[in-house]
């Protein structure tokens, strides 16, 4: 695999993980907390109070955290401002993203859609790899074994190859109709947005 081969396939994996965040963003019924303070403020109730151990997750002093929970500070530069939408968001109404996810994967399963180059026969044939929008429905089963995975701190492409046995299996295979032993790339994706 050369070097753009390899870049090619993380920002694959990546557009699945940011699907991810959008799908879970989707669901909160509340914003967010959007200033630094506030969010500084909502990270350190979830630290307990300690404003040392949420300085450790931020990657920052702990003089840092205290000047924006003051109010001393209100910018903060591009590292520590995406560190805190990230931590807020991951935290953000845990109850509403547990219950989405039970739903999933215990009946309502998952949508997928995405553009990227599929393909599941030699080149030079109809059914070699090209650029398809795909939009499909994906079953409980398959939901669960990603979410699981993903909770579970999976890794990118152990999370990528579960997504690609999910879509090939509802899309190419047909649950398991017809082709059931075929084997389905999936690279080169544009974007990708996942639904609960």
């Amino acid at each position: 695999m050369t070097d753009d081969d390899a870049q090619r396939a993380a920002r694959t994996r990546a557009r699945i993980l940011d699907g991810f965040a959008r799908a879970e963003r989707a669901l909160f019924t509340r914003p967010a907390p959007k200033s630094a303070r506030a969010q500084m403020k909502f990270l350190r109730t979830r630290e307990k109070g300690s404003t040392q151990s949420l300085a450790q997750r931020l990657g920052v002093s702990r003089k840092t955290v205290q000047r924006y929970l003051s109010g001393t500070s209100t910018k903060p530069n591009k590292h520590l401002r995406e560190n805190l939408i990230q931590e807020t968001e991951s935290e953000w109404q845990p109850q509403v993203r547990a219950r989405a996810r039970q739903r999933a994967a215990s009946s309502g399963g998952l949508v997928i859609s995405c553009r990227a180059c599929f393909g599941f026969g030699l080149e030079g044939t109809s059914d070699a790899g090209r650029v398809r929008d795909i939009s499909v429905a994906v079953s409980a089963s398959h939901a669960a074994v990603i979410l699981a995975a993903q909770e579970e701190g999976a890794t990118e492409s152990d999370l990528h190859e579960a997504v690609v046995e999910a879509i090939a299996d509802a899309y190419f295979r047909r649950e398991g109709g017809g082709r059931a032993g075929l084997a389905v790339k999936f690279t080169g994706v544009e974007w990708s947005n996942i639904a609960f």
